[in-house]
């Protein structure tokens, strides 16, 4: 084959995973994005349910460990192509059967296991198609991608619950039908680029936990922890004590994508120019300030102090879409990992193990988050939150320029 001939192939293989990037964006913006307006409109959960439905929700992301590092023999797009198989059974089921509490959560479990187990095959598959020394350039231009169909999505969301076009109360949940139907494309698609690309494989079941991650370790579990808190509580503000429905919240999504489709790949462009230690300083502290934000915001709603709802709800919204563009800068752990791999073997089985930790520590937030909330009051969750960003703070600084090169 023709240098010219493997650049054609090589530029089809980016243009077939773009499309992945985008289906996959607008399936899960019709499904994994309105989770919260589901529980609360068609199972009545409460903020203490809430953090325990992460159990069910967030525990595949630990499993994902077990099962990247035993299949890995199988690389990794037959990887992703069992994990969307799941994330289509799962999601058609509750679209489909309208199942009883007990039931929709193993669907959810079926689901979020498919969903984990694509996020780091995603970032790997991703970034084996960049050149050296653009893995950030090129993380962001994709994740771009999937923020702008998440905006498509968000509108249809919008435009569906408020015309009654979707909704969460009857037989079928036709949103989520719809985000099963784009996984099945996602699967068809994973099977050309198979086609396209020499797959990332392992010649036996690899586990990967060395020394030398650590830090990539740390900096995933107080992630995961601080994730948790901005995918479940920040939302929970607005929709617990403010009343916005899944309509409200899906124009968020539109604000916060908009700005994104810009934002996210110049996040990938610092990443190549500044390194990763420096963005992932900058990270923590504008998670510092978003959460005293939050804090301020729910202490006030709790105990019916501040004056001017609609400033309130105002300063409440922009704090939200902070919060989901600052979330982005998460790629640059992966980033960080890829750098530092000692071989390119390492990266997906690394990058499963980091997840998994991410995921222990999620799970842990989200019940001590709910019994905060519960017992003592929504600003302590953000409040336990800060601290987290603290912490993240001091091992981001401890990360010197050597260790944190942004290419190998």
């Amino acid at each position: 084959m023709t240098e010219a001939t493997e650049q054609k192939r090589k530029q089809r293989a980016i243009y077939v995973f773009m499309a992945i990037v985008a289906l996959s964006g607008l399936g899960l913006g019709l499904s994994d994005s309105v989770f919260s307006n589901y529980f609360r409109e068609a199972h009545g959960v409460d903020a203490l349910q809430r953090g325990y439905i992460e159990l069910p929700r967030e525990l595949p992301g630990v499993i994902t460990m077990l099962v990247v590092s035993s299949l890995a023999f199988l690389g990794n797009i037959r990887l992703a192509l069992v994990a969307q198989g799941l994330s289509i059974i799962g999601i058609m089921a509750m679209g489909l059967l309208s199942p009883s509490f007990g039931i929709m959560l193993i669907f959810l479990f079926i689901n979020s296991l498919g969903m984990h187990m694509f996020m780091p095959l995603y970032d790997s598959m991703g970034m084996s198609l960049a050149k050296k020394g653009s893995y950030g350039t090129m993380m962001g231009r994709f994740n771009g991608l999937r923020t702008a169909f998440s905006m498509v999505a968000a509108i249809l969301v919008f435009v569906g619950f408020r015309t009654g076009f979707f909704s969460f109360t009857t037989p079928v949940i036709l949103n989520f039908v719809i985000a099963g139907a784009l996984f099945t494309g996602v699967f068809i698609l994973l099977i050309y680029l198979g086609r396209l690309t020499e797959d990332t494989k392992s010649t036996k079941s690899r586990f990967v936990f060395k020394k030398q991650y650590t830090k990539y370790y740390l900096l995933a579990m107080l992630f995961g922890s601080r994730k948790q808190i901005m995918y479940v509580y920040g939302p929970w503000v607005l929709i617990e004590l403010l009343g916005f429905g899944a309509d409200h919240m899906a124009l968020l999504i539109i604000a916060g994508s908009a700005i994104g489709i810009f934002f996210i790949p110049a996040v990938g462009r610092w990443i190549d120019r500044y390194g990763t230690s420096r963005i992932m300083i900058i990270e923590a502290a504008i998670f510092l300030v978003i959460y005293l934000a939050y804090g301020v915001i729910s202490a006030g709603l709790h105990a019916g102090w501040l004056l001017g709802m609609a400033a309130v709800v105002a300063l409440a919204v922009a704090v939200n879409i902070a919060d989901r563009m600052t979330i982005q800068f998460g790629m640059v752990r992966n980033v960080y990992m890829r750098s530092i791999a000692a071989t390119p073997e390492d990266v997906t089985p690394t990058l499963a193990t980091g997840m998994a930790l991410d995921h222990v520590l999620s799970i842990l937030s989200a019940i001590i988050c709910g019994y905060l909330w519960w017992e003592l009051g929504p600003q302590y969750v953000f409040v336990f939150a800060g601290v987290l960003a603290a912490l993240n703070m001091l091992v981001a600084r401890s990360i010197k320029k050597d260790e944190a090169p942004t290419s190998p």
